[in-house]
């Protein structure tokens, strides 16, 4: 399928090319961006070939807009004064570039072909879902999870989810944005492509995609397995990501079936003996437990020094 085109027209120039930049950044988004510095530039466009999506500045008259015809038109107002024509969905301007987004997707997505105006998924083998888990605290293994998709981040598109009961807002990351348990909450509601929502979910670190953590610990302990195997299906089913980072606390419960949802588990090795007991007696358990396809699949690596 060929990408769609969406195109943005408005007086305030700067705004346009900035809020471009903004969706340009998003790979997710399978549809090229243009910007058209009048609406005579849109009408020109408009005689090659179809427009999908065009975002129309409302200072326009609405007699000059009424002659534009797009897939989706959606008025970019600046105020409540604005009215939008019958062919139009108002959208306010200056909020956040992720809140029009997701107003942009929820609308297309109405369509029954919407999802396919967004998200490629088109990916070159089967995910790669490295877990990192340790019984040892303090092992620097968010760090380390965080330099390791961020260098697999320059050749595929990476997410890295932090699991642990207490993932640190303020530390690593942000203390405002969406977290964890908004993905929860969609896949729960199974009300859409989760790849799409997490288009205007997503924070990014350098080429590295994430989530915010859990920010309520009784709400991390509260998701059962098959909870979390369900929603890392789905986005490894529905999203462009070739990498899932996740970094699992030994706190979650049943954590054991959720590592075996991993292609891998990172394990940093340890240097003083007490650590070296607390592997030791992780891969014991394993074994009792009947999970030795697990130690199967442990990566031993060194930690930071």
């Amino acid at each position: 399928m060929n990408n769609r085109n969406l195109v943005i027209c408005d007086r305030e120039e700067g705004y346009a090319e900035a809020f471009a930049l903004f969706l340009m950044k998003k790979k997710e988004l399978a549809f090229q961006v243009q910007v058209c510095k009048g609406i005579e530039q849109v009408q020109a466009m408009m005689q090659e070939h179809p427009i999908d999506i065009l975002l129309i500045g409302g200072t326009y008259p609405a007699a000059e807009r009424r002659k534009l015809k797009a897939r989706e038109i959606f008025l970019l107002t600046g105020s409540g004064k604005t009215e939008a024509d019958s062919a139009e969905i108002a959208v306010y301007k200056y909020q956040s570039g992720e809140a029009i987004l997701a107003e942009i997707i929820r609308r297309c997505s109405e369509h029954e072909d919407g999802d396919g105006l967004f998200i490629r998924t088109v990916k070159a083998g089967r995910v790669r879902i490295i877990g990192l888990f340790s019984p040892v605290h303090r092992s620097g293994e968010t760090s380390y999870g965080l330099k390791l998709g961020q260098e697999l981040a320059v050749s595929e598109n990476v997410l890295y989810l932090n699991m642990e009961i207490y993932g640190g807002i303020g530390g690593y990351f942000p203390e405002e944005g969406h977290t964890l348990a908004d993905v929860l909450y969609y896949s729960r509601q199974e009300s859409g492509n989760i790849g799409l929502i997490l288009t205007t979910l997503v924070k990014h670190m350098g080429g590295l995609d994430y989530l915010l953590p859990v920010r309520v610990s009784e709400d991390v302990k509260a998701v059962e397995a098959r909870e979390w195997i369900s929603v890392i299906r789905q986005i490894a089913e529905q999203s462009i990501y070739d990498v899932i980072i996740l970094d699992i606390d030994e706190g979650l419960r049943e954590v054991y079936e959720l590592l075996r949802v991993c292609t891998e588990i990172h394990v940093l090795t340890a240097r003083d003996t007490m650590a070296k007991a607390k592997l030791l007696q992780m891969e014991e358990e394993m074994h009792l437990l009947g999970y030795d396809d697990l130690k199967k699949k442990i990566v031993k690596k060194e930690p930071a020094a």
